[in-house]
């Protein structure tokens, strides 16, 4: 009796130990490390958590009745734990590791040490801007993100409502350290702000798109009594107009009284250690170590050759003037058989053509795609309400249920911006082959941890969309079809003259005036297009390099598979070992390559 009180005595100690080590110490195995590191990330991140979308099939809503902890407080504390964490994962002998967990240590430890570089920097960003401040980004979330799809998520939706206020203070407290430190937006970003602002707030509460798109949702529930719909929906009023609206003023009237105080300095080179900023930026996105002037370079260089094949296939339709090539897309542009009536019927038929575009590509890959995401896609239109500031076009992964599909969302706030010879590549991009197959590729992934299904590096995401645009050309997309294919160049184009602008602006101290000019005469773009996509770059530095470079890195590796391996190399291979270990630095994915070609040969 004794020796069994010992016994199970021991196993508790063993058991406590164990759940102490895995909590707050080293944990027994690097993989318990990453599976502790990656839960930190979720469970301290409702919205994540919500957009997951795992707990829910366990019957845990709980986190969809709130919002992440946005204070500076809990910032410093996130910090804290990830360089806690780093130490941890390179205290583990590689030695002992295989192949398979050293590549997922490599990973973890440099998106863990990408973020611990960025501390130093960590107020050099604005959290209110045009492209993806937290004034846009909540309201997105809720109508997009947020599952109502009972009368618990209908509560939850309005418990997340009532939460506006707390994480808007929050914010504004960021805000606050940032002009301490004298970091401003430039003078424009004030003025589109407090514009999206001043327009949402500017409705009664029952046409707000907060309670607007929570209504549909909620009718469509069946199982949803009209009186309990009607009570959700007079609560949810009551948080907009309680809640929400005030939390917008409290935005309005600090954002208006610091405006004065804004400039038209545009880059990152007038924040505190700003050169250093934006080489972290740089290195952060690309996951290169170039330096800006040589992405700036490799921009110039590849903006000539781009405009050089381009000019080819001009002169080949029997143009004469062929020395401005993008300037010959932007006449076509304006030309009725390129373009969709402005109208809603236009709308109509742009979605319906993207959709077309899709299936045919979706038809067509088995010759070069053995591995498939089974996840849906749907076509859609940017909501409204932020297509204004919006980009083209973007895309948004389904979750991990398989309940919500990747969506594909078109920008048609102008259908005279939606050129026809443009489209294919912009599906391609977007869709398929591009960000639906691989984000969705990923999240189904086996046999990994699961951080490696979720995080993101900008060069590889963005490198793979970009050149699946390139790889629907080479494999015969564009066949008979000159037209698409100078969209397809003009698509290249922009991400090569985004090296040459974003370098310019945060490097070389350009003007949003130069950029805005360099931009008009290296792309067929509509100017306001070309405005709204420089001031992205202004508020996002270092984002848009990640595209081509990662694109540029795509090809060299399949041309360095391809000399290596003759015969022996298969492109449906190749793409397997590309999409089925998910997303990673650029000199991690060549690793990856150069062991397949060794295992190959």
């Amino acid at each position: 009796m004794i020796i069994v009180y010992i016994l199970i005595t021991l196993l508790i100690l063993l058991l406590a130990w164990f759940v102490i080590a895995l909590i707050w110490g080293k944990p027994w195995t690097i993989k318990l490390l990453y599976t502790r590191t990656f839960l930190h990330f979720a469970l301290k991140g409702p919205e994540l958590l919500t957009m997951l979308g795992i707990l829910e099939k366990f019957g845990l809503h709980g986190h969809n009745a709130k919002l992440s902890d946005a204070s500076v407080e809990n910032e410093t504390k996130m910090y804290k734990w990830i360089k806690r964490d780093l130490a941890l994962l390179r205290s583990y002998p590689r030695k002992r590791q295989s192949p398979d967990i050293l590549l997922s240590t490599d990973i973890m430890d440099w998106f863990l040490d990408d973020v611990t570089r960025a501390e130093k920097f960590r107020f050099n960003d604005y959290p209110l801007n045009q492209m993806f401040g937290i004034q846009s980004e909540m309201p997105n979330f809720m109508m997009t993100m947020h599952p109502v799809v009972s009368k618990l998520e209908g509560r939850n939706y309005v418990k997340r409502l009532s939460r506006f206020g707390i994480k808007f203070d929050q914010v504004l407290e960021g805000l606050k350290v940032r002009e301490e430190q004298g970091v401003l937006p430039p003078r424009f970003v004030f003025r589109r702000v407090l514009d999206e602002m001043t327009a949402f707030i500017g409705q009664p509460a029952n046409e707000n798109p907060l309670y607007t798109v929570f209504k549909d949702k909620l009718t469509k529930l069946e199982k949803v009594s009209a009186r309990d719909r009607e009570n959700l929906l007079a609560a949810a009023k009551t948080e907009i107009t309680r809640t929400v609206y005030p939390a917008y003023q409290k935005f309005i009237a600090y954002f208006s009284a610091l405006e004065q105080k804004a400039t038209t300095d545009d880059g990152v080179w007038k924040l505190p250690e700003g050169g250093a900023y934006y080489a972290n930026c740089l290195r952060s996105n690309t996951t290169t170590g170039y330096t800006p002037e040589q992405v700036h370079e490799i921009g110039l260089k590849e903006v000539r050759r781009i405009e050089g094949e381009m000019m080819a296939i001009l002169e080949k339709l029997g143009y004469k003037d062929v020395e401005n090539a993008p300037k010959n897309l932007a006449e076509f542009g304006k030309e009725e058989r390129f373009l969709y009536p402005n109208t809603d019927e236009g709308r109509l038929a742009g979605l319906a053509e993207y959709q077309r575009i899709l299936d045919e590509m979706n038809a067509g890959l088995d010759p070069y795609f053995a591995v498939r995401p089974k996840a849906a896609l749907k076509v859609e239109r940017v909501p409204e309400f932020r297509e204004k500031a919006s980009a083209g076009a973007y895309y948004q992964p389904g979750d991990l249920s398989g309940r919500r599909p990747g969506v594909f969302y078109a920008n048609l706030r102008d259908m005279k911006e939606v050129h026809k010879f443009g489209m294919k590549t912009l599906a391609y991009h977007e869709g398929i082959p591009g960000h639906h197959f691989q984000l969705a590729i990923a999240q189904e992934l086996k046999g990994v941890p699961f951080f490696r299904r979720m995080v993101p590096f900008t060069a590889y995401v963005e490198g793979w969309a970009l050149y699946a645009e390139k790889l629907a050309r080479e494999i015969g997309f564009y066949k008979d079809d000159p037209y698409g294919e100078l969209g397809c160049l003009d698509s290249e184009l922009f991400r090569a003259v985004r090296l040459v602008v974003d370098t310019g602006i945060h490097h070389k101290k350009w003007t949003r005036e130069q950029a805005i000019e360099y931009m008009e005469a290296h792309t067929a773009s509509a100017h306001e297009s070309i405005v709204s996509e420089i001031e992205r770059y202004i508020v996002m530095p270092g984002q848009a390099c990640a595209y081509k470079i990662g694109e540029i890195k795509m090809v060299e590796l399949r041309d360095k598979a391809k000399k290596a391996l003759g015969d022996k190399f298969d492109l449906r291979k190749f793409h397997d070992v590309v999409l089925k270990s998910g997303s990673m630095p650029l000199n991690i994915l060549e690793r990856v390559v150069d062991a397949y070609i060794a295992s190959t040969l």
